[in-house]
């Protein structure tokens, strides 16, 4: 059997495959009492299978990662366990294929700022994020054992300098791809975002799971509370790095100005979890350094998302340097050069 284990990529168009992922939902949703009433809805990306399962009572959603995103079938687990009331409860994982099955979560946040555009639902949503980082910190090691990528301050320079050497995945040169002369700057910049890394990490603020890509179509908002999911570009890093994606994506939905005082707002909201250990200079500082460095964590998460041999990648390909020439760009809470 081709599994995520033996190093290959399974192929998710054949018989054999579907078959086999089809038995295991069946087994998961028989263990909970529940049955498949009809077909499956299939969304497929280079990076993840993802089945819409009816059932005979909520839908039930099933995803197959690739082996750069294997990871979050295990990260998923662990957080149901750390941080239950924060993240949906799976119904079944399988840990070495990189298969998942899950509850349906009900409306997102977008749905709900699509209805009513009010920054104060973003309030209420980031505290309980924080409290999940917040909850996972002292697990940041075991969290990287079991696969979760490390993006800490501390090796993320070296990752940087690795990343420069992969010419193919940066498409130097290339259309679509870095310029030479960014590339060039990018070599150069090596030192002093080492500095940056070394300075960020010396504020002293535990890493712990930071999910990469926390927008408004990757919350559910339901009577329950707030609960985040889609955990593929998930790394073990610096807290704060969150808020490069958050606030870039708020600011664009909301077509707020840098200087707005509502992004500030948003910042300081998240940033009050961890008040009671800093103070918020401190922390400010810290969300700026995050965010300035958080471009080479992107470019890395799609990098990963993207090793494969689907030939689809190659519509997502210029992610990869796209998000690395970020690195020169200004943050969300910056003027843009």
């Amino acid at each position: 059997m081709t599994t995520i284990a033996d190093g290959r990529a399974p192929d998710w168009s054949s018989d054999e495959w579907q078959a086999q992922a089809r038995s295991w939902v069946d087994e998961q949703l028989g263990n909970a009492g529940r049955r498949v009433t009809g077909p499956m809805e299939p969304r497929v990306r280079p990076w993840s299978l993802v089945w819409r399962v009816p059932t005979d009572g909520r839908p039930v959603w099933f995803k197959a990662n690739n082996r750069g995103t294997a990871h979050e079938a295990v990260l998923i687990a662990t957080l149901a366990r750390l941080a239950p009331e924060r993240v949906l409860t799976p119904i079944g994982v399988d840990r070495e294929r990189g298969w998942s099955l899950l509850p349906d979560g009900g409306e997102s946040l977008r749905d709900v700022l699509g209805r009513d555009p009010d920054l104060a639902h973003w309030e209420r949503a980031l505290p309980g994020y924080a409290a999940l980082q917040l909850a996972t910190a002292p697990r940041a090691d075991e969290l990287v054992a079991l696969g979760v990528p490390d993006h800490r301050p501390e090796v993320l320079a070296g990752l940087l300098d690795e990343l420069l050497d992969d010419r193919d995945s940066l498409r130097v040169g290339a259309e679509g791809g870095l310029a030479v002369e960014t590339y060039e700057r990018l070599r150069a910049e090596l030192p002093a975002y080492a500095q940056r890394c070394r300075r960020l990490a010396d504020i002293g603020i535990p890493a712990t799971v930071q999910h990469d890509d926390l927008h408004d179509g990757n919350v559910f908002a339901g009577p329950a509370g707030y609960r985040y999911f889609d955990w593929g570009d998930a790394s073990v890093a610096h807290p704060f790095g969150t808020l490069l994606v958050t606030l870039r994506s708020i600011r664009y939905a909301t077509e707020a100005s840098a200087d707005d005082a509502g992004l500030a707002r948003l910042r300081d909201c998240y940033l009050e979890a961890w008040t009671d250990r800093y103070d918020r200079r401190t922390l400010v500082e810290a969300a700026d350094l995050a965010m300035n460095l958080g471009a080479v964590s992107r470019s890395l998460s799609w990098r990963r998302a993207l090793d494969t041999a689907d030939p689809a990648r190659a519509e997502y390909a210029e992610a990869v340097p796209g998000w690395l020439a970020e690195l020169f760009a200004a943050t969300p809470l910056q003027p843009d050069h």
